[in-house]
């Protein structure tokens, strides 16, 4: 069992200089900032490799779906968390488990329900007693949020009194029973779905648990070339083993180097610029935006944004972010923090839609396209 004690700080985020992969680092200005050595270059080298072997690990398994394995990771390494959208059957919980396999983490699935308890994931004091001594005391039986991976399964399912029992470990890591504080294990990553179609019984989550996210992913139906190999794979008698790629020691060392990534002032003022003109009452957001949009994203969606700009840009062997890594990623990090109104949603319109032309409106700068 954890020891309790208090919840510590998460790490800070400043930007240290930089540039590719391998080459020499650049002085720092500060202490604060100290640059990126050897060893963090080789680190993200290592990045690199193993995020190539875990995605070829888990498409053992999982036939397509390349998107959002891909965010999946950036959002593990961003320290964040995802919710993910899509229909039943599209392999959801099976890629989870085999990412949390080829990551060698932990992994407890929360089948969320309306008679779900908050105390039926946190855990909760029980009463023991000794058989020997006939002495009794409370002790703490752990509950399902104690491992390093969660799938909370249709999290709309269960009233917001059992949601809010997560806002604690998805924000501080760490879980409040009877007084004390439990620190989670490291990396602690939380995954929820939930149905688009099947709204009844369903109690949508509230903005303050839905800011908790990092992303919003669509998983999409898969093309037919994929479904025959999906239906060809899963109906004989072949299943192959996942292997594990990294440890969750190095999962954590790869969490801090990507923070040191640096990032340009052109693209910290592109991200600003998406993020205040997404927001309906700012002086910077557009006509469109103050008629579609009814409220807009607040200072953690910038966060998130420059956080998963940097894990992108390592992942594709850049130690630098791009504005091509802040559009590639402004749907899901900004897609459940936009509320439309109800003219944009009687025209049909989407959260979508108003991100892309929000991105539209936004200047580039000089800064030429990273493949």
């Amino acid at each position: 069992m954890s020891e309790p004690t208090a919840p510590g700080s998460s790490p800070g985020n400043p930007p240290a200089p930089g540039n590719q992969l391998g080459a020499a680092p650049v002085a720092a200005k500060s202490p604060a900032n100290p640059p990126a050595g050897p060893d963090d270059a080789q680190m993200a080298q290592r990045l690199v490799q193993a995020y190539k072997t875990i995605t070829a690990e888990v498409g053992k398994r999982i036939v397509g779906q390349n998107a959002v394995m891909e965010q999946l990771l950036i959002a593990i390494l961003a320290r964040g968390h995802c919710l993910l959208e899509g229909v039943p059957g599209l392999a959801k919980t099976l890629m989870v488990r085999c990412l949390a396999d080829a990551m060698d983490l932990s992994f407890r699935r929360i089948q969320f329900t309306p008679d779900l308890m908050p105390a039926d994931i946190t855990g909760t004091d029980i009463i023991q007693e000794d058989p020997t001594t006939g002495h009794r005391e409370l002790v703490f039986e752990k509950g399902p949020i104690f491992a390093q991976m969660i799938l909370a399964d249709e999290i709309n399912r269960t009233p917001p009194k059992t949601q809010a029992a997560l806002l604690e470990a998805m924000q501080e890591h760490s879980v409040t029973i009877g007084g004390r504080t439990y620190i989670l294990d490291e990396p602690f990553f939380v995954l929820a779905t939930q149905n688009p179609i099947e709204q009844e019984g369903t109690y949508p989550l509230p903005e303050a648990q839905r800011d908790r996210f990092l992303f919003h992913v669509k998983v999409e139906y898969p093309n037919r070339e994929q479904e025959r190999q999906i239906v060809s794979q899963t109906t004989g008698t072949l299943e192959q083993d996942i292997a594990r790629v990294i440890s969750g020691e190095e999962i954590r060392t790869c969490q801090q180097v990507v923070r040191k990534v640096p990032v340009p002032d052109h693209v910290l003022d592109f991200v600003l610029d998406v993020v205040r003109r997404s927001r309906p009452n700012d002086a910077d957001a557009l006509p469109f935006v103050q008629e579609m949009v009814d409220w807009g994203p607040g200072p953690r969606a910038a966060q998130n944004l420059v956080l998963a700009g940097k894990v992108r840009a390592v992942l594709r062997g850049r130690y630098h972010v791009t504005i091509d890594d802040i559009e590639a990623l402004a749907y899901p990090v900004l897609r459940h923090r936009i509320v439309p109104t109800f003219n944009a949603e009687a025209q049909g319109i989407t959260v979508d839609d108003v991100i892309a032309r929000i991105l539209d409106t936004v200047p580039r700068g000089t800064e030429s396209r990273v493949v």
